[in-house]
């Protein structure tokens, strides 16, 4: 007798690949440098960098229940930014950018049934998203006190100064 076939996903996260783990320290390491050219305090700078990636803003809207699928979604090109369709997660969204639900993509599974969520939902003060329309604007850049202060980010400093 053949075992049946797999289902769906599977129950253990897929351990990822040494050259998978290079690469995203590769890119972390990267985002860091541009947070330390700016000038300024270079973990605050790494931090502000990171809220401002389009995947994070997704997430912080409450389109998406945790930030892995916040990058798949901005991966399948859910949304636009400033009316042009983007699918690069680590894209830097900047002050007055609109983001929205691409039209075609608002009957979608992740869509339905999330009007009650993000009624209920709260954002940071740095972004403003319109339930009925779908869609938020970026304010201004996250201040000191919109950053999550639980991130020793002078621990990261250090070890990238090295």
């Amino acid at each position: 007798m053949s075992p049946l076939p797999k289902q769906g996903g599977s129950a253990r996260p897929k351990k990822q690949s040494t050259y998978g783990i290079q690469l995203r320290e590769k890119q972390f390491k990267l985002t860091f440098l541009k947070g330390q050219k700016k000038g300024g305090d270079a973990g605050e700078n790494l931090l502000r960098l990171l809220e401002m990636r389009l995947d994070n803003v997704v997430y912080r809207f409450g389109l998406a229940i945790t930030r892995k699928q916040a990058r798949q979604m901005v991966s399948h090109a859910h949304f636009t930014v400033n009316g042009e369709k983007v699918n690069i997660p680590s894209y830097q969204v900047k002050a007055n950018d609109v983001v929205a639900v691409r039209k075609n993509k608002k009957d979608k599974k992740p869509y339905q049934d999330l009007t009650e969520r993000l009624k209920k939902a709260t954002t940071p003060g740095w972004v403003n998203f319109e339930v009925g329309e779908m869609s938020g604007k970026i304010l201004h850049e996250p201040k000191k006190e919109d950053l999550d202060q639980s991130i020793a980010s002078q621990l990261i400093v250090e070890f990238y100064s090295r």
